[in-house]
């Protein structure tokens, strides 16, 4: 069973994702995760990211394994953990590049696609819906307002020290919101079929709240069988 969560970036679907795959006893599985982690590495070893050749055998060698320790997701690529790393602002302006190259996002479903053999899980991202799991058993786009997601981004890098501004990180998302939907390869869009919920003035409990009431509507009490 396969509940797939897209969104754009700031909407709160990693939270979400996570509080409902815990709700249910689903592996839970952050592709963003995934796609940092790479552009974590080619960062790390100075790769081109307009080279979509080198991209693309970074990706295919790629090792991503996202593991549930103490509570929290643990992010490790070819053994090392990379959890933190991959939050730095670095990675998060550049992983567009990888994002954006059809050979690299092939090799990343090819992952994401296995990790969905055995397993019953939550998977969040941009094109989970449209392109990783279009047939999945139940799917969600959650939005928020550009005010409100930058708010709750700004409010999340102040707590972890990182000082910028509302206004730079209003304008970054504007951005990636540009680039997530206009990209050629797997854009970001509404697919049918979608449940829609706007986050704006809702709390996290009561946005998982309701894909849970969703969810029983479609197969009454929460499914743990494939």
């Amino acid at each position: 069973m396969v509940i797939a969560i897209d969104g754009p970036a700031g909407s709160g679907k990693s939270t979400v994702a996570k509080l409902l795959a815990e709700r249910l006893g689903y592996l839970y599985v952050d592709t963003g995760a995934m796609y940092r982690a790479l552009t974590y590495k080619a960062l790390k070893e100075k790769i081109d990211l307009e080279d979509g050749k080198d991209l693309t055998s970074l990706a295919r060698e790629a090792k991503i394994l996202l593991k549930e320790q103490s509570g929290k997701l643990k992010v490790f690529l070819n053994g090392e953990e990379v959890t933190e790393s991959i939050r730095e602002e670095s990675v998060t302006n550049n992983s567009f590049y990888l994002a954006r190259v059809p050979s690299v996002r092939a090799e990343m479903v090819k992952q994401q696609r296995r990790m969905a053999q055995g397993n019953n899980l939550v998977m969040e991202g941009r094109d989970i819906t449209t392109v990783v799991f279009p047939k999945a058993e139940l799917k969600v786009y959650l939005d928020a307002s550009l005010k409100e997601r930058a708010k709750r981004r700004f409010l999340e890098l102040k707590k972890k020290g990182v000082k910028t501004t509302l206004k730079k990180i209003a304008q970054e998302l504007k951005i990636r919101d540009k680039k997530d939907k206009t990209r050629k390869v797997a854009p970001l869009r509404i697919a049918k079929e979608s449940f829609l919920i706007d986050s704006t003035k809702m709390k996290i409990e009561e946005e998982v709240d309701l894909i849970l009431k969703k969810w029983r509507e479609k197969y009454g009490t929460a499914k743990n069988s494939n």
